[in-house]
């Protein structure tokens, strides 16, 4: 009975960890020199807490879920969900290296580790998932043209989300800060 409760509890944590996430994903804003699909957004943050608390499988439900519900209520100028795949890409990218090295050291020293790894994951994978797929996608479903790709990733792509983990970075340790007591009691019920 005690297993089915916290089953269901997940559930709806997850649920609801995606709809924060989902909404966080609509206040999204883009930074000035860089191309105009690049946006910033939090939205990663509920997912980082659930991947934290609950595991990796509910941290990448939490992103799966978010760009779902974007792609159905935000649509998109391809018809083909290429931001989507991205950000979902991009959010996985971050969210696992700081689950596991958090997992190794859970402490402050070990979320800020994993929040660097992560930034370092997300920026790199990025770059290389951007030159060999999410570029080239774009390129073809919204017919933009030849363009210098490897300039975008170097100029625009790789210091893009460098700033973004950064920006994630400040975010999830200030949270970490006031929630620590709420991650400890949560990991205890759902991950030992």
């Amino acid at each position: 009975m005690k297993n089915q409760k916290l089953k269901l509890r997940s559930f709806v944590t997850i649920a609801m960890l995606s709809s924060i996430s989902f909404i966080l994903m609509l206040l999204n804003f883009p930074l000035p020199w860089f191309p105009v699909f690049l946006q910033i957004d939090f939205s990663d943050v509920p997912a980082l807490i659930a991947a934290i608390t609950m595991g990796p499988m509910a941290g990448i439900l939490v992103e799966l879920f978010k760009n779902i519900l974007d792609w159905i209520f935000s649509g998109t100028p391809t018809g083909v969900p290429v931001g989507h795949m991205a950000n979902f890409a991009t959010g996985i990218l971050f969210i696992l290296p700081v689950y596991y090295v958090y997992k190794k050291v859970p402490s402050l020293k070990g979320l800020i580790g994993g929040l660097i790894v992560g930034t370092i994951a997300m920026s790199v994978g990025m770059s290389l998932l951007n030159y060999v797929a999410f570029l080239p996608m774009y390129t073809y479903f919204l017919g933009w043209g030849t363009f210098d790709m490897k300039e975008t990733i170097v100029l625009g792509i790789l210091p893009f989300n460098i700033i973004k983990g950064i920006m994630l970075m400040v975010v999830a340790v200030l949270l970490f800060r006031t929630m620590k007591v709420w991650i400890e009691n949560q990991r205890a019920q759902y991950l030992l």
